[in-house]
């Protein structure tokens, strides 16, 4: 059996263990009884568990992955763009840069960076499209600009386009029309965060070089063992430590890495936990930490909990520590997490406010509403704030001060960045950790829109303790998406202003910081917020 285990400290897990084994919980997700989490999420959860057996049910997935990687190598296209969103990118870019295998993940509306995609190695390009629904705008946004890059450079856009997509999902149909080069039809029954180990996890990491099969093994090496109504279930563990530490107040769980060989790990549980438990004014807030180091692993508040992935010299003295390979890793979080919603009581496979900022970026991009105007500029930093927040501030030190005295004692900051995240501006997520020294409070840092579609539930389904810092800025140069009226920077505005007016109806305190020279309100940003 591939080695994976839970082990928690100073974390009493044991009873409510006991309890679980008893209800056969595990043995119950395993065989996909969608009663567990109670009468208004059955209907839910009878079409979202086909996860616990994806270790068989992808493998006939392997051998058509494998013979379209060798079409693609053999004619010399050997770099995969993959264009996802949430569920559809975040498990891709884990499993390939563990492997160290590249993908370019396009989950930005960003317009520098799809300029920035679009220009290097066109000729040696696929674009894998990925979308449950197939109507995912940003997603769609980025098929669009690919394929006519592809004709204006004289290539067959459908020869470079392959599609990841539900059965009967609009993309389906347009892929069918346009005679793209692939489609791979994935398990309806998979929800986007739980959806690592399906077509959506499995078809741009083999593409890019990635074994995938080894991934398979892993998951089903310990796939009985996570089934089974036994007390030494790493699952039943690791959920029971997630629910247990949050009844006892700690709400909030922040993970680690420690020399596991997995890269980026944190950044898909983060999805996974936020969007499935953040609902009904409850839930489990996960903080991406870089190190062992940072505030809230080495000097933990009364309210987070250490999970630490890996193997550490010294274990926290109140926290968890998991180890394994990663597609046991996948099996075992998606398990614990279920597990966990059991325990808190929500159902762990929707998310009903992801949806609610769509719908109002939408809704801005239909009415072209002229821009809010600015409450003031400093340093020309163009400052915005939700009502009350910023009554009698005129500076920005002081705008920033006004949201961080909103911060309750259990309280989180959110920083939201509508930017390049790898590009010249992906040195601002360095304000985390000093940010988190400033308020001894947890702070987390997500890139927009990509957070939205993870952590963005969490923000306004979960329990009201943010504060949340939005941060925009003027493109150096806009992209136009053909056969739409609006352009990225466009879309990507009005994401931003969607979400801040989203949170703001929700009644959390949101500051807005739109910078009209990025490279100087980024350097600008980074002295005050540090």
């Amino acid at each position: 059996m591939t080695a994976l285990s839970v082990m928690t400290y100073g974390v009493d897990a044991d009873t409510v263990v006991d309890g679980l084994v008893g209800e056969k919980v595990a043995s119950r997700i395993a065989a996909k009884d969608a009663t567990l989490w109670g009468p208004e999420a059955e209907s839910e959860a009878s079409i979202r568990l086909g996860w616990t057996d994806l270790h068989e049910t992808s493998r006939p997935l392997l051998a058509e992955i494998e013979a379209l990687q060798a079409e693609l190598r053999a004619e010399g296209l050997d770099r995969i763009v993959l264009a996802g969103m949430g569920g559809s990118s975040l498990a891709p870019e884990v499993i390939t840069r563990s492997a160290g295998v590249e993908l370019t993940v396009l989950d930005t509306t960003d317009p520098g960076s799809v300029a920035r995609a679009l220009a290097d190695r066109l000729d040696r390009t696929v674009i894998v499209v990925s979308s449950k629904s197939g109507s995912t705008v940003e997603t769609d946004s980025q098929r669009r600009v690919f394929a006519a890059a592809f004709e204006a450079a004289g290539i067959d856009a459908a020869s470079r386009i392959v599609v990841v997509t539900d059965p009967g999902s609009g993309l389906a149909d347009l892929a069918d029309e346009q005679g793209y080069r692939k489609v791979f039809l994935a398990d309806p029954n998979v929800g986007g965060r739980y959806s690592a180990l399906t077509a959506f996890g499995l078809v741009p990491s083999g593409l890019a070089g990635a074994d995938i099969a080894a991934l398979l093994d892993e998951a089903a090496a310990v796939a009985e063992h996570l089934a089974g109504d036994v007390t030494d279930n790493p699952a039943l563990r690791l959920g029971a430590a997630l629910a247990g530490a949050h009844e006892q107040g700690r709400d909030k769980v922040a993970i680690a890495d420690a020399g596991s060989g997995i890269v980026g790990l944190a950044d898909w549980a983060e999805q996974l936990i936020a969007e499935s438990t953040g609902k009904q004014g409850t839930g489990i807030l996960p903080i991406a930490s870089g190190s062992l180091g940072d505030p809230e692993v080495a000097h933990p508040a009364d309210d987070v909990l250490p999970a630490i992935v890996g193997s550490p010299a010294d274990p926290p003295a109140k926290g968890v520590v998991v180890a394994g390979e990663l597609g046991a890793q996948f099996l075992l979080w998606e398990y614990a997490t279920a597990v966990a919603g059991k325990l808190l009581g929500i159902n762990p496979f929707d998310q009903p406010d992801v949806e609610s900022a769509k719908v109002a970026a939408r809704g801005l991009l239909d009415a072209t509403p002229e821009p809010e105007p600015a409450a003031f500029t400093d340093g020309g930093i163009e400052v915005r704030g939700s009502a009350g927040l910023l009554d009698g501030v005129t500076s920005l030190d002081g705008a920033v001060d006004a949201l961080l005295g909103q911060l309750a004692p259990h309280g989180y900051l959110a920083v939201m960045a509508y930017l390049d995240r790898e590009g010249p501006d992906a040195g601002l997520a360095d304000v985390r950790v000093p940010l988190e020294r400033r308020t001894e409070r947890p702070a987390t840092f997500g890139w927009g829109p990509r957070f939205l579609h993870s952590t963005g539930q969490y923000h306004k389904g979960g329990p009201a303790q943010g504060v949340y810092l939005q941060i925009t800025g003027a493109p150096a140069e806009d992209l136009a998406i053909p056969d739409r009226p609006f352009t990225f920077g466009q879309l990507i505005a009005a994401q931003a202003a969607g979400d801040a007016q989203v949170l703001a109806d929700h009644g959390r305190p949101v500051l807005r910081l739109h910078l009209t020279d990025r490279k100087a309100g980024i350097d600008t940003l980074r002295g005050i917020l540090r």
